[in-house]
């Protein structure tokens, strides 16, 4: 009797296995750093962490191009995706505290601004109105900004001895937070006629 190749799982494919495997990835990215030095030197937690993110962050453009060039774009991944990000991004602001590395404002600067555009387009897309809030250039400029900043600042020390990406990383995560604002204050205005709506 012939056998049949055996289907893989509602719901998966590849973007939702490198989904899943980002998902994986943050408490790896804050695990590293609680175990103790005797296992791994504070220098390879860092090089760890950084390495991890960047792979997080390049598993996330792979995801978007696989999805839409080959068709497996799922209901599930749609809205794993963007939870995925913000996760780790979260997760590693949090350590990032932890370690003295980051502002604090800064990073509720730019998780509360994360927390407050998905409530906004929860909203919006309850009424419909989903598109008036969709991904604008800003807001990607924003997350470059933040995704080249974050690893540098889990990297801590310098590249080859002399550039400082602490000191680069810190900047960035500056400009990252400041364009947060800026991008957030665009939702909000392209949002304020149906928030202003006193239509029942």
């Amino acid at each position: 009797m012939a056998s049949h190749p055996t289907s893989p799982p509602i719901g998966f494919n590849v973007p939702m296995a490198l989904t899943w495997a980002r998902i994986a990835m943050i408490p790896l990215v804050v695990g590293v750093f609680y175990l103790p030095d005797t296992w791994i030197l504070p220098h390879w937690k860092n090089v760890t962490a950084c390495w991890l993110f960047i792979l997080a962050a390049v598993s996330d453009a792979l995801v978007g191009y696989i999805a839409r060039r080959y068709g497996m774009v799922s209901k599930l991944g749609e809205f794993l995706d963007p939870v995925a990000d913000k996760l780790m991004v979260s997760a590693a602001l949090i350590v990032l505290i932890a370690l003295g590395r980051v502002d604090s404002l800064v990073a509720l600067v730019i998780i509360g601004r994360e927390i407050a555009v998905s409530a906004l387009r929860e909203w919006m897309a309850r009424i419909g109105k989903s598109s008036s809030v969709a991904v604008n250039s800003m807001g990607k400029i924003k997350t470059i900004a933040q995704m080249v900043a974050i690893p540098m600042l889990l990297f801590h020390d310098r590249l080859f001895g002399v550039i400082d990406l602490q000191l680069i990383g810190t900047l960035l995560i500056y400009v990252a937070a400041v364009l947060t604002v800026y991008s957030m204050l665009i939702y909000l205005r392209l949002a304020w006629p149906y928030l202003s709506d006193r239509t029942p």
